[in-house]
Parts: C-alpha cells; structure tokens; sequence
C-alpha cells in the first residue's frame, strides 16, 4: 500500500509538472493570438492576459489525454533511471501491479475533470465568448444558421410554434425579420405572424411591429389580419436552451447535458452530436488510464536496455494515434455512421486492451 501511494504521488507530481508546463505556454500563446486578433489600441495587455486566462482552459481540457501520456513518460523514466522499478521486481512487484497506484490516480483524475472540470470549462468558454464580443462590438454582430436563416421550434403536445428569422443576435434571444406559424395537434396551421423583432423574455416573446393571420376556420386570413405595435406570445424557451443550441455540446456543463438533451428532442432537434459528446465525457477517465498504459508499456524498462529514444517515440506515437482514433470515432458517432455509445468506449477499451496485451508480453511474459 505504501509503494503505491508513493508511485502515485510520482505519478500527480509528474502530471502537474507537465500541466504547468502547458499552462504557461498556452497563456503565451493565446495572449499574442489574442493581441493579433484585436485592435491593440482597444486591447492592451492586462485585456490579452484575461482572454488567455479565459480561453486556455478549454484547451487544456481537450488535451488532457495527451499530458496524461507525458505525465506517464515522465514518471516511468524517471523510475527507470533511479533503478526503483528493479527494487520494485526484486521485492516481488509485477509490471501490472506497480501500476496499480498511477492508475488509480489517473482514474480520479478523470473523474475530478468530468465532474468538476467541465462545468468550469463550460463556464470559462461562455465567458470568453462574451469578452471577446464585447471587445469585437457584439452589438453589430448577427448569427446566420442556415440560408434560410434561423430556425426554432417550441410548444407542447397541444400546439406547435416554428420560428423563423432572417437573423439574430449572438445569443438567439432577439431574432429579426421573423415568422411564428402555430400549427395544432394535427399539424395544420391555425396562425401566422410576422414581425420586425422578436425580443425572449422570461415567459414568452415579446413581438414589436407584428401581424396577425388567423389560419383556422377562415376563408380570407388577409382581410382578418390584425396589426400590433407590441405582441407578447407565451413560451417556454430561455436563454440557455437557445444559447447552447447554436454552441457545440462542451458549452452544455456535463450535469445539465442529459436535461438539455431531453429538451432538444422534445422541441423536436436532433440531439446525436450531444448524446456523443455526453459518452465522450463519461469515457474520458477509461481513456486517460489508456493512454498511461500506452506510455507504460514501452518506458517500464531499466535504462541500461537502450533505446529509449525509440521507445519514447512509440510511445507518443500510438498515443497520439489513439487520440486521433478517438477523435475520428466522435466524428462517425455524430455523423451516425456508428452508435453513439460505441463511438465513446470502443476506443479506450482497445487501447486498454491493447496496452495490456504490451505489458504481459514485455514485462511479465
């Protein structure tokens, strides 16, 4: 028990070495991008370094598996120059079972980026997004989602309201140019209106400039039409469901994801991309235990061997692959070429798998 504290204390100080490491330079990074993307005489340093700060988490968190990897290089060379591996075989300890220890610091690791990591990055990507409006002039700024413009849907199980909009703001919650058509149970319209500017407020949308055309049980819906300065319509839509909808599923914290995902299918969207993306999250801390298998397999060895340069390279070679697997998974998992929850685990159970195979035959074979 106590050498596998210890090796799992090697283990967090190797990974947060290596995640200060990028954490400093992807604060330089983004603070020249963020000062080549602005105007400089709007944007001086102290301005650039909140940007930074805003916007490297999210990159960090994406990269996770792949610091992972460095932390386990890390580790196990440093084992392996310090002859603590041989002790460890020597006192009766298998390659597999002086793991035991990392693993499970991987393991929490993943978990505590999951759960705690990903609301923060949500909340972080949000806040960068905002930030960096502001700098750019948001208030000038439209949203186009399709050619047709922008496209919602709303309503329960007794009437159906479809939105259309020309376009809209940032956030989706002021559309213009817009169209409601109320449809019943049985799909049939029995109203359209057309505005200049839909504003969403708590509790409905508040029309300005907008006429009526009442659809049901009226011959000439034109000599009907009624006219109004302001037109308040009831529904359930709120700024979050609409601003997540035209964000990726990371916007969604991981705790709010399954509700939103319920959301959108009952508003009648395809929620695929989020149901992904909500697998992806739950596989990451398989898929980081993983990666230190990768990085284990071919760096558990005394230095006395040689070729360790080669071995490294391996290493970070498969590493890398099976992060672009990954990678290329999600893709056919929104795509729908492949179920969503084989597009999530398949990928971090064969490089388990596959590791696990390396280390029987390297160390205990």
């Amino acid at each position: 028990m106590t050498l596998d504290l210890y090796f799992a204390r090697r283990f967090l100080r190797a990974f947060g070495m290596v995640l200060g490491a990028f954490l400093g330079f992807l604060l330089l990074l983004e603070m020249v991008e963020q000062i080549r993307r602005f105007d400089t005489s709007d944007l001086g340093l102290p301005e650039a370094f909140q940007l930074a700060l805003l916007a490297a988490p999210e990159t960090l968190y994406r990269i996770l598996p792949l610091i992972t990897l460095l932390a386990t290089l890390v580790l196990c060379l440093g084992l392996a120059r310090s002859s603590e591996l041989v002790i460890a075989r020597g006192a009766g300890r298998s390659a597999l079972v002086s793991l035991k220890g990392p693993v499970v610091a991987g393991l929490l690791i993943g978990a505590v980026g999951v759960a705690a990591v990903n609301p923060i990055v949500a909340a972080t990507s949000l806040q960068y997004e905002l930030t960096a409006a502001r700098y750019a002039g948001a208030e000038s700024s439209v949203l186009s989602v399709t050619r047709e413009g922008l496209w919602l849907r709303q309503g329960g199980s007794e009437v159906q309201t479809v939105i259309r909009a020309g376009r809209a703001s940032r956030d989706g919650t002021r559309l213009f140019d817009v169209t409601f058509l109320d449809f019943d149970a049985a799909s049939a319209p029995v109203r359209r209106i057309e505005a200049e500017e839909a504003t969403l407020e708590p509790g409905a949308w508040v029309l300005r400039n907008a006429n009526e055309w009442p659809l049901a049980a009226v011959t000439n819906p034109e000599r009907a039409k009624v006219s109004h300065e302001s037109l308040r319509l009831p529904s359930d839509l709120t700024v979050d469901r609409i601003r997540d909808s035209f964000g990726t599923p990371a916007a969604v914290p991981i705790w709010d994801l399954p509700a939103f995902i319920s959301q959108l299918e009952t508003a009648g969207f395809s929620a695929r991309q989020h149901r992904v993306w909500f697998q992806m999250e739950l596989a990451l801390p398989l898929f980081l235990v993983a990666m230190m298998l990768i990085g284990a397999g071919f760096t558990m060895r005394h230095a006395r061997f040689g070729q360790t340069g080669q071995m490294v390279a391996l290493a970070l070679i498969l590493g890398f692959g099976l992060y672009f697997l990954r990678n290329f998974a999600q893709v056919l998992g929104e795509s729908g070429q492949i179920p969503a929850v084989l597009a999530a685990w398949s990928p971090p159970l064969a490089g388990i798998l596959a590791s696990l195979g390396l280390l029987l035959h390297l160390e205990d074979g």
